[in-house]
């Protein structure tokens, strides 16, 4: 037997394995790029817009095409066209965030988006032209809607906006038709989607046409607009179906996740865009609706929800994300913890407020308080404390809860003493103090490990021996093996 190894070892690996690993991403090149990418429009838009520093933003499943249209623009405009590597977050979100790496002036973003509104850079968006047999498609919405007195809302994914407008329809010809094809600012937003209702139709009278696969487009319409009946045409299988009660469903375990929330005592906002308009209002309004309600809050900043990476964090209870309409909904079952989204932390922590009638909202710009209309408030200064201070029966356990939350409003900080270090804290305007009341000291002081033990002068001195030298993967006396 020879004591030489015949091949390498798990620490001996050099990394070429990764680097010549190859991903399953489709990305095919179109013919037409002048039509597929319009060019034409959006060079007149750098040139009038006097952009000098432009950046582009490609779906995976468009990156073939990416170098050849930077450059085409380049040539055309004379200009700085950059390409956006690795998005932080959801590709239908705006990367800002990259751009600003790079000084740009205007983001052109194409492919699929949720449209969301930005914060900071102008954004030109660019959908693609998907095929699409017209014909086909007014054919099966004539065998689905025979009954012509039935209000319609149109919807599409974005990739075929531009051929709904050429869409002939029998019904079209009516007033029954609603077209949310072309999301406006100043028209009622739901879901993503515009639409102007005509008067004396409401939405629940309605049903909803949407042309596009599936996708988190149309899971956000399905869960948003759960009280229409929904209708899809996929234009690739070119099939239309009525889609069934999976919706229901999927309320269901939504409902589940607000159950689990209003059990949460330490809740983690999860950051996961820096895009999208108001997220900052948005996480400093979750901040006080958190606070308000007795509990406590981390916030958390991640690019892409890591399971591994999130399951660190045992002291927190429950996730709240801060995202896009179409990357909020997170099936968290495979998450250590529960991961909500901001309405439905709103549902878990001030339900005293209002109670949950089915209706589902994913746009969180909706939750702020100059938006809304349900005179709203934090309660902050409420001495009465609300139901949700009380022992409430939980559904998740089947037992009553009775939580032992802090005061929000104690801000003196006189007389409090630390069970930690057993010292009477005068004043919270110190390290010290903060360290003890926040979130953080608070789990040091009730969890049993706090790292190892030092036993000064407990334990027997131990003989001092020289290590080895090198590296793992070849040790000083191991080279000769």
């Amino acid at each position: 037997m020879s004591g030489e190894a015949n091949g390498p070892t798990a620490f001996a690996d050099d990394g070429q394995a990764v680097i010549e690993r190859t991903i399953d991403v489709k990305s095919e090149k179109h013919a037409d790029l002048n039509t597929f990418y319009e060019i034409d429009r959006t060079v007149d838009y750098i040139i009038k817009g006097g952009y000098e520093r432009v950046t582009l933003q490609f779906p995976d499943e468009l990156l073939a095409d990416a170098a050849t249209v930077a450059s085409e623009l380049r040539a055309r405009t004379k200009q700085n066209i950059f390409i956006l590597a690795d998005t932080s977050y959801g590709s239908c979100c705006v990367d800002e965030v990259a751009a600003e790496h790079v000084g740009a002036d205007l983001i052109i973003h194409y492919g699929r988006s949720c449209l969301s509104p930005t914060s900071h850079l102008p954004v030109l968006y660019v959908f693609g032209q998907e095929n699409i047999d017209l014909d086909n498609c007014e054919e099966q919405f004539e065998n689905l809607f025979p009954d012509t007195t039935t209000p319609i809302i149109v919807m599409c994914d974005v990739e075929y906006s531009y051929a709904v407008e050429q869409q002939k329809v029998s019904s079209n010809e009516t007033d029954n038709d609603v077209d949310a094809t072309n999301p406006v600012p100043e028209l009622p937003r739901k879901g993503g989607r515009s639409y102007d209702l005509p008067e004396g139709v409401s939405l629940e009278s309605c049903s909803i046409f949407f042309i596009g696969e599936e996708s988190l487009t149309l899971t956000n319409i399905l869960m948003v607009h759960n009280k229409c009946q929904v209708y899809t045409y996929d234009p690739k299988k070119r099939q239309a179906r009525k889609e069934t009660v999976q919706v229901n469903k999927m309320l269901m375990k939504r409902y589940y996740l607000v159950q689990k929330a209003k059990d949460a005592e330490t809740i983690g906002i999860v950051v996961g865009t820096l895009g999208v308009g108001s997220y900052m209002e948005i996480i400093d309004h979750l901040k006080k609706v958190i606070s308000a309600s007795g509990r406590k809050s981390y916030t958390f900043v991640m690019g892409k929800l890591n399971v591994a990476k999130m399951a660190n964090f045992m002291e927190v209870d429950c996730y709240v994300l801060v995202a896009c309409p179409e990357n909020s909904l997170i099936d968290s079952k495979e998450f250590y913890r529960p991961i909500v989204t901001p309405f439905e932390l709103e549902l878990a922590v001030v339900s005293f407020t209002y109670e949950w009638t089915g209706d589902y909202v994913t746009d969180f710009s909706r939750l702020l308080p100059n938006l809304r209309t349900d005179d709203f408030t934090y309660d902050e200064e409420n001495d009465e404390g609300s139901s949700d201070e009380e022992p409430h029966f939980s559904l998740v356990t089947g037992q009553y809860r009775s939580t032992n939350r802090t005061n929000s409003n104690n801000n003196d900080g006189e007389g409090l003493t630390s069970k930690l270090t057993d010292l009477t804290i005068r004043s919270n305007n110190n390290t010290i103090s903060r360290l003890l009341n926040s979130t953080s000291g608070e789990y040091l002081k009730n969890r049993t490990f706090r790292g190892l033990e030092q036993n000064l002068g407990q334990d027997e001195a131990g003989t001092i021996q020289e290590g080895r030298s090198g590296i793992a993967r070849g040790y000083s006396d191991e080279r000769d093996l």
